[in-house]
């Protein structure tokens, strides 16, 4: 089964050891917000894509779904 968005981000985030609250800093969004996008209460925006994309350097089309590689392009 293909992890959802929020699936990613909380085990990207639990792999580099990060809290909701720093990955929120890193992001410039609030520890809700990181929560929300985890449990799929809200969706991501663009801008909030990119920044965890960079922020874990991975793709986006990982993220979205699109493959499922990791590999970001730098």
């Amino acid at each position: 089964m293909e992890l959802t968005f929020g699936e990613k981000v909380k085990n990207l985030r639990e792999d580099a050891d990060m809290t909701q609250t720093q990955l929120g800093i890193a992001i410039h969004a609030t520890q809700r917000k990181v929560s929300y996008i985890e449990r799929g209460i809200s969706e991501p925006t663009l801008d909030d894509i990119v920044a965890i994309c960079k922020v874990f350097h991975v793709s986006a089309d990982y993220m979205l779904g699109l493959s499922n590689s990791r590999m970001s392009l730098k």
